[in-house]
Parts: structure tokens; C-alpha cells; sequence
């Protein structure tokens, strides 16, 4: 089945953004129509940023099939009832199991709602998910990215838009996060479209699948 293409919102955030930065334009020229990626907005898409941290696409989709297959695992309060050993056989390593049960632990005391986050301007959000124990800005900018469809988030810290903004460059070398983050104010306010077009560069590049593209059983 082919992704979703982009809302019409997404659509005329990238011909904003190619006006501001036509080398944008080459990446659709080179990989073709950008595909729509998109994640359960609460704690399944908080829950799935978690399980991809600091690990590739392929190995996040393959422990988020067997984490979203086990009953109860998707829901706050089931997820605290499961046996550490039950979410490591899925995959997960001890701090990120430590990381899930906080999670839903603010989940279920009111920390944290779908409903409040959607309420928060970006900022504030990436705020109020990194409050909580394992949740730094890139999992937030993920969730909001991917969850939440906001338009002006960019994770600097994400190695793959950095190699990416490189090879579309033509830069000497990979930038740093505060580089990048510095660079990514030329595209606002709509620098989620940026994030998503050098992601599909990279993809397209380097032939690596994204984690929502790998075939879940």
C-alpha cells in the first residue's frame, strides 16, 4: 500500500519552503512525491519515539511490531501491569522499559494528555514531554512532527538530517546540532517540511528505509 500524500497544509508549506530554499526542490526531482508518515497522536506515539532512540529504523520497527503485538502494551495503565521481562522480550532495553513505565505513569496521573499537549504551542510541548524521565527534545519534536503534524518543528539532533543537509549541500562536513539547528532558521515556518524532505533524500540516497515503512506482522 502507498504512504499518504501530504495534507494540503504540507503541500503549501513545501512550495513555501522551496521558495526560500530552492535547492529543496532537488529532492523531490531526485526521490519523487514526499510520502505522508504519520503516528497515533498520545501515548502510542510517544511510546513508538521511545522504542526509536539511538537505534536504526529497521531494528525500531522490528521491536515496535512485537511491543504493539503484546495486549495491553499500547495502553498506560495495562503497560505498568506487564512483567519487566514480557517488554524487554519485545525488545526493549532496561532503560527504555524504565522510560515506557514513566511514561505511562504520567499518563496516568495527568502529567501528560494527548488533549494538553495538542494545546501547547511547540515550545511548550517539547517542555512538557522532556519533563518526563528518557523523553529529551528529539523524542518530543518526533512526536509533534509525526503525531501532531505541526509544521515549524525541526530535531536537530537527529544524525540522518544532518548526513542529509550535507549531501544535499555539498557541505564539508556533517554540522553539529547547534549547527544545524542555527542552519534550520532560514526555514521557518515550516522547517517540519525541511526535517521531512532531507529525510527522504536520505532515504532515497542511501536506500534505508523509514521505521513506518518496514512491514509489521
Amino acid at each position: 500500500m502507498d504512504a499518504p500524500t501530504p495534507p494540503p497544509a504540507a503541500l503549501a508549506a513545501i512550495e513555501t519552503l522551496i521558495a526560500i530554499d530552492p535547492d529543496f526542490a532537488q529532492v523531490l526531482d531526485r526521490a519523487g512525491p514526499l510520502p505522508w508518515r504519520s503516528r497515533t497522536p498520545g501515548f502510542p506515539g510517544l511510546l513508538q519515539a521511545i522504542v526509536a532512540q539511538m537505534i536504526s529504523n529497521q531494528a525500531a520497527a522490528a521491536i515496535w511490531g512485537r511491543l504493539r503485538a503484546i495486549p495491553g502494551a499500547l495502553d498506560p495503565a495495562s503497560l505498568l501491569l506487564l512483567p519487566d521481562d514480557v517488554l524487554r522480550g519485545a525488545g526493549l532495553s532496561r532503560p527504555k522499559v524504565v522510560h515506557a513505565r514513566a511514561l505511562a505513569t504520567a499518563f496516568l496521573d495527568g502529567t501528560l494528555s494527548a488533549d494538553r499537549i495538542a494545546l501547547l504551542d511547540d515550545e511548550a510541548a517539547v517542555v512538557a514531554i522532556g519533563s518526563i524521565k528518557g523523553l529529551g527534545r528529539w523524542t518530543a519534536e518526533i512526536y509533534l512532527l509525526f503525531a501532531l503534524d505541526r509544521l515549524d518543528v525541526f530535531p536537530s539532533g537527529d544524525i540522518a538530517l544532518a548526513a542529509a543537509l550535507a549531501d544535499l549541500k555539498s557541505l564539508p562536513a556533517r554540522p553539529s546540532p547547534q549547527a544545524l539547528r542555527q542552519l534550520a532558521t532560514a526555514w521557518q515556518p515550516v522547517r517540519s517540511l525541511a526535517a521531512r524532505l532531507l529525510w527522504h533524500h536520505w532515504r532515497h540516497v542511501t536506500g534505508r528505509p523509514a521505521m513506518d515503512d518496514f512491514k509489521l506482522v
